[in-house]
């Protein structure tokens, strides 16, 4: 069974909640960005990515907007279920920006990364947070996988939404990255049975295709929008 759930922030209690334990052998949580338990490369740091590799089942992420990326890309990329990934330590691993996964017969187009809220108040010397936005090269080599399968695959797993979802559940989400302008383009040319997303904190179903998902753990099944609202509303 695969599972998806929203951003950890480094909180090693949530994969004790409740929620977390009724992941049996061999399932698969999907975390949509924001991670964070890559950060300082602490003794302490590597004690907790070395439990969460050795789950009963697979933890897969996509980066958020609160990542050490420079850390992150010290692990090398492997083909890892038909795309790439960095095994981070165990069953723990980072699914690579624009890769297509094929797990338990569904098809998972993976993007992570985003625009964070106070990129403004950064200084130059934290260079390492330009990489939170692609590169033209990896939206294109992206772009160039979902052509070969005619815009379709099963789910989409992203940290930020398309820009018109987040326009329709933030009014003042005005600024347009070259991540905005992709994901706008997926959502509009691809084929897609649900689009799970992280970044704003809120669990929610947006009708028919897309949920925000935070807190909750929701079965990553291809549900039709009123299954799903009962599936969120039952958690």
């Amino acid at each position: 069974m695969i599972y998806v759930t929203g951003d950890l922030h480094g909180d090693i209690s949530r994969f004790k909640s409740k929620e977390m334990r009724r992941l049996k052998k061999n399932d698969t949580l999907l975390v949509c960005g924001d991670f964070g338990f890559l950060w300082n490369g602490s003794k302490e740091e590597k004690k907790q990515l070395d439990w969460i590799g050795k789950r009963r089942y697979d933890v897969l992420f996509v980066e958020g907007t609160h990542e050490n990326m420079e850390l992150l890309n010290t692990y090398p990329q492997q083909e890892w279920q038909g795309g790439r990934a960095r095994q981070i330590s165990g069953r723990l691993r980072q699914l690579c920006r624009g890769q297509i996964f094929e797990l338990e017969g569904n098809s998972i187009f993976a993007f992570g990364g985003g625009t964070s809220e106070d990129s403004d108040a950064r200084s130059e010397a934290d260079n390492w947070w330009s990489s939170e936005l692609p590169s033209q090269e990896e939206v294109d080599s992206a772009r160039r996988l979902l052509e070969k399968r005619g815009g379709q695959v099963d789910f989409i797993i992203t940290h930020q939404p398309s820009l018109q979802i987040r326009q329709l559940l933030n009014m003042d989400a005005n600024d347009c990255s070259i991540l905005d302008v992709f994901l706008d383009e997926v959502r509009s040319s691809s084929k897609f049975g649900c689009w799970f997303f992280g970044s704003l904190h809120l669990d929610k179903v947006i009708p028919p295709t897309e949920v925000a998902v935070f807190r909750q753990v929701l079965p990553l099944a291809r549900l039709g929008a009123p299954a799903r609202q009962t599936a969120l509303k039952s958690r």
